[in-house]
This record gives C-alpha cells, structure tokens and sequence, in this order.
C-alpha cells in the first residue's frame, strides 16, 4: 500500500512540535511579565488628584508624621482620609489665600469632602487592615515606599497576591520594631538576622502555615 504522507511530514510534524512548545513558553512567559506590568498594576504611575498635595513637603520637609493625617491607621482597617479640618487646621493661617488651596477652601466652606483619587486600591475579595499590619511591625514605607520623597503619591509595589505572599511566608524579612513603624528613613538591614527572629517573637507572629492561609486574606 503506498504511504499516505510524504516521508518530509516527519520532518515537519516534529518542527511543528517543537515550534508548538516554544511559541508555548514565549506565550507564558509574555503573560508572566505584562501581568506584572504597570500598565495592569498601575505601579509608578501618579495620579492627578484634585489638590496638589505633596507628601514630599509635609512628610519631608515639614516632618508630618503619617498619623497627623491618617489618624486611623493604628486602630481601624482603613488608614483613613484626613478631613477638609485637619488641613485648615494649618492652612487658616499658611497659604491661606493660595489658588492652588482653594479647593481645600470650598470644601471647607461647603462642609464637603474632597473627593481624592484612590492610589492603592486592592480587588473587593481582599481582606486588609492596616492595625494589624502596624501591629505586628510593618511600617509605612514597606509597602507605599519612601512617601516622604513623593511629590504626588504613587503606588510603590504591584499589590498582587505574589507580593503579600512573599512577606506572609517569611515576615521577619520585613518586620520592625514598632518605635520604627512611621521613620521613613528605616532600613531592612539595621536589624541582622538574630534580631528579626526575636521581634518575631516578641510580636507574636503567626505561623508560616497560617499566615498563608486562604481565609487570612479572602474572607
């Protein structure tokens, strides 16, 4: 019986094969990267914001601590915004006639919030809270980066699961002592290795195998 295909469709079967497997890998290895990219993340990229706010001056220079503003962040899941009263409360008196002020002003006036664009937004099945993480030895700027060098708020890190995963599987990477929770100028080497093991204990951080648990952030 005469053969059906040529003896060059072996050939091509095995190029199409192997052509198959690397289209495959460069495929996955193209969704590993844009999946990471800012342009899903939104990762460095600034947001106009109806104020122009700059926590580089009043984290920076003026040395506003965090918690002037976000007066929350130590007992509630969310931060929290500072009111339109929080900001007079300086700016009655500094800039008082600034234009670029004035939407403070009209919200003061009109007794309505500003309404700020979010920066760090995380999907609705997320679980966060803020309390615990500054509990337990997390400080500002491990995960919103050097605030205090930022003219307009940008998001430091990508947010994903990967990123949370990476500091829920080995915390005492990242932990500080809690005196150090809002110092922006704080590094994770001014503690070695032996003193990240005993804050770990001294705070009281949970096991590897709770701390990646599902319902530890979908709840």
């Amino acid at each position: 019986m005469a053969q059906f295909f040529n003896k060059s469709a072996n050939n091509i079967a095995r190029i199409s094969m192997v052509m198959v497997v690397v289209l495959a890998g460069v495929g996955g290895f193209a969704f590993t990267q844009i999946s990471r990219s800012s342009y899903l993340t939104g990762r460095y990229l600034e947001k106009q914001q109806p104020v122009q706010f700059s926590h580089k001056h009043h984290v920076g220079d003026d040395g506003i601590d965090c918690r002037y503003c976000h007066q929350t962040v130590e007992t509630t899941a969310s931060a929290g915004m500072p009111s339109t009263q929080t900001c007079m409360n300086c700016h009655s008196q500094l800039w008082a006639d600034s234009p670029y002020l004035e939407p403070v002003r009209a919200s003061f006036r009109d007794n309505k919030p500003i309404e700020w664009e979010r920066v760090h937004d995380l999907p609705e099945y997320t679980y966060f809270n803020h309390s615990i993480h500054v509990a337990k030895g997390v400080g500002c700027s491990t995960c919103h980066g050097s605030i205090d060098k930022m003219p307009a708020v940008y998001q430091e890190n990508t947010l994903q699961m990967e990123w949370c995963i990476a500091c829920h599987r080995a915390p005492e990477k990242f932990i500080r002592p809690k005196s150090e929770i809002f110092n922006m100028a704080w590094q994770d080497g001014d503690l070695d290795s032996k003193e990240r093991d005993k804050l770990k204990v001294d705070l009281k951080i949970r096991s590897k195998e709770m701390m990646t648990s599902c319902s530890t952030c979908h709840r």
